[in-house]
C-alpha cells in the first residue's frame, strides 16, 4: 500500500517504528544545544512578511539546489528582485532536489506549519505563496511565536566572545518566553593569529573587556575574563570550526613568541601558527574542564572555496564543501595534552567527513571515563544530516559506542521553522530500532525502548549541558 507524501508514517519503515515513534518521540520536546539562530531577532520577536523572507534570506542550503538548477544569482541572493519571485524560482527548482533533506524538509515545514499538504512545485507556488502570506502576517509566526509551537525547551545560539549579549539577557527578563535562550562560546576569531584581521580582533576583544592586551598573558587574562562573563549568561558550551588539526605539538613558550612577533608586525612561519593553534586550542579544552563546559568541535568543513561569491556575499554564501578528514595522530596528541593537563572535558565532535566517522568514534573511546557519555560522537552534521547520514551515524555510534547516552539532533540553522529536522531524525532513529527489535537484535522491552528513545531525543542532552534556569 502507497503511504502518504510526507504523510503521519513518514520515514517510518516498520511497524515497531511508527509505535515507538507516536510513544516516546513524536511529543518530546527539543533542547536545541547548537545552532545559527540570531538572539536579536528572539528578543525583539521578530516577525516576517512573506515566506521567501523566512526561507530564502539565509538559507544557503536552499541556495545550492537553486544554483545547481541554473537560477541566476540574482534571484538567489539579489536586492531588486521581488521576494515572490524568488520563491517562484526555489518552487520551480525543487521537484528537481527529490531525495535531498531540503526537498523533505521544505515539505515538513509546510505541512507542520501552515497545514499545506500540496506539493510545492512552479505550478504550486502561485497558491501556496498567497496561502503562507496570509498565514504568516497573522498571529503565530513571530520568532517567539514559532519556538513555542515548535515546544522548544532550550535554544543555544553560536557567540563570539567579544559579543556583549545584550540580547540574551533582555531574553532573559521577558514574561510568558518558557524558552531559555543561552549563549555559547566560540573563539575561532580568537585562534586564527594567522588572520590579516587578527590585530583589529585584538582590539574588539580587549575593549570588550575593558581591559588592555599587550602580551601574551593579558590575551589569555582577556579570554578567561569573557568566559566568566558568558558564564553568567548561562553559558555551558564552546563551539571551534576546525578545517585541519595542527600536525605538530606547541606549548605555552611556542604561542608566547608567535604572539609577540604578531605584535612587533613579524612575518609568521606556517609551524608557528600550527604551534600556536595547537597550544590554544589545548589552553581553551583545559578552560572548558575546570569550568565544567562541554567543548564542540567541528571537523572537515572547508569553507569559502568559491571566492568570487565570497567577495560578493561574505560568509555563509553557500560555497563550502567536506574537507579532509582528520587524522587520528592530530586529534589523539591534542586530547592527550589537554587530558594530561586538565583532564578532558565533555566532548562532541562533529565530521563533515564520513570517512572520518570510525577515527573520531573510537578517539572518543581513548578519552572516555568519570562522567557517563562524556566523549560523543555528534550528530550528521549540515551535509551528512539527511536519512542516510543519520543512519550511518546512529549505527556506527552503536556499534563503537553506547547508544543509550547519545545526546541526539541539532539544527545547525538560522530558520525558525528548522525544527522539523528534529522531527526528521526521530523518525529516522525509531525505523532504525524498531528494526533491531524486529529482527530479534534487541529485546522487545517497553521499558528499555523507553529510556533508549526519549534519553537519544531529548533526556541526555538536559543532563549533558547541565544548563540552569536563568529565570
Amino acid at each position: 500500500m502507497m503511504k502518504q507524501f510526507v504523510g503521519k508514517d513518514f520515514l517510518l519503515t516498520n511497524k515497531t517504528g511508527m509505535e515507538l515513534y507516536g510513544l516516546y518521540a513524536k511529543s518530546q520536546p527539543i533542547y536545541d544545544f547548537h545552532c545559527h539562530l540570531s538572539p536579536q531577532d528572539i528578543a525583539e520577536d521578530k516577525r516576517y512578511s512573506d515566506i521567501s523572507e523566512l526561507w530564502l534570506a539565509d538559507d544557503h542550503y536552499k541556495w545550492r539546489i537553486m544554483r545547481a538548477y541554473g537560477i541566476p544569482e540574482e534571484l538567489i541572493t539579489g536586492k531588486a528582485t521581488s521576494p515572490q519571485e524568488k520563491f517562484k524560482a526555489f518552487a520551480e527548482a525543487l521537484p528537481a532536489a527529490v531525495g535531498n533533506p531540503i526537498y523533505h524538509w521544505s515539505h515538513m515545514e509546510l505541512n507542520n506549519y501552515f497545514g499545506i499538504h500540496e506539493p510545492l512545485s512552479g505550478k504550486s507556488s502561485d497558491r501556496i505563496w498567497r496561502e503562507t502570506t496570509e498565514k504568516i502576517q497573522s498571529e503565530g509566526f513571530s520568532a517567539q511565536a514559532l519556538i513555542a509551537r515548535s515546544n522548544v525547551e532550550l535554544i543555544a545560539t553560536t557567540d563570539d566572545p567579544t559579543d556583549d549579549l545584550k540580547w540574551h539577557l533582555m531574553i532573559a527578563n521577558i514574561k510568558d518566553f518558557a524558552t531559555r535562550v543561552v549563549p555559547t562560546w566560540r573563539p575561532d576569531k580568537a585562534v586564527a593569529i594567522a588572520s590579516p584581521g587578527f590585530m583589529d580582533y585584538l582590539e574588539k576583544l580587549a575593549s570588550s573587556a575593558n581591559a588592555t592586551i599587550g602580551s601574551f598573558d593579558e590575551y589569555l587574562d582577556v579570554l578567561r575574563k569573557r568566559m566568566d562573563f558568558f558564564e553568567t549568561v548561562g553559558c555551558r558550551s564552546a563551539d571551534h570550526g576546525i578545517v585541519a588539526l595542527p600536525s605538530v605539538q606547541g606549548n605555552y613558550n611556542d604561542a608566547k613568541a608567535t604572539f609577540n612577533k604578531v605584535l612587533a608586525k613579524v612575518r609568521l612561519q606556517e609551524e608557528e601558527v600550527e604551534k600556536f593553534t595547537f597550544h590554544m586550542l589545548s589552553f581553551f579544552g583545559c578552560e572548558y574542564s575546570r569550568r565544567g563546559w562541554v567543548m564542540q568541535l567541528h571537523l572537515s568543513a572547508v569553507r569559502n572555496q568559491n571566492t568570487k561569491l565570497f567577495d560578493k556575499l561574505g560568509p555563509d554564501c553557500g560555497v563550502d564543501s567536506s574537507g579532509d578528514p582528520v587524522t587520528a595522530l592530530a586529534l589523539g596528541r591534542l586530547f592527550d595534552e589537554i587530558e594530561k593537563a586538565e583532564g578532558m572535558p565533555k566532548t562532541v565532535l562533529y565530521t563533515l567527513n564520513p570517512t572520518a566517522y570510525y577515527v573520531l568514534a573510537t578517539m572518543a573511546g581513548n578519552f572516555s571515563g568519570g562522567i557517563r557519555g562524556k566523549m560523543q560522537l555528534g550528530a550528521a552534521w549540515w551535509m551528512l544530516d539527511h536519512r542516510d547520514g543519520m543512519r550511518e551515524q546512529l549505527r556506527i555510534l552503536a556499534n563503537t559506542g553506547v547508544l543509550g547516552l547519545f545526546i541526539g539532533m541539532l539544527t545547525d540553522s538560522r530558520s525558525f521553522l528548522s525544527y522539523v529536522r528534529h522531527d526528521y531524525f526521530r523518525r529516522v532513529l525509531c525505523s532504525l530500532v524498531g528494526e533491531w527489535v524486529e529482527q530479534g537484535e534487541m529485546p522487545d522491552d517497553g521499558e528499555l525502548l523507553e529510556t533508549l528513545i526519549k534519553g537519544v531525543c531529548v533526556e541526555n542532552a538536559r543532563r549533558y549541558f547541565d544548563i540552569k534556569s536563568l529565570k
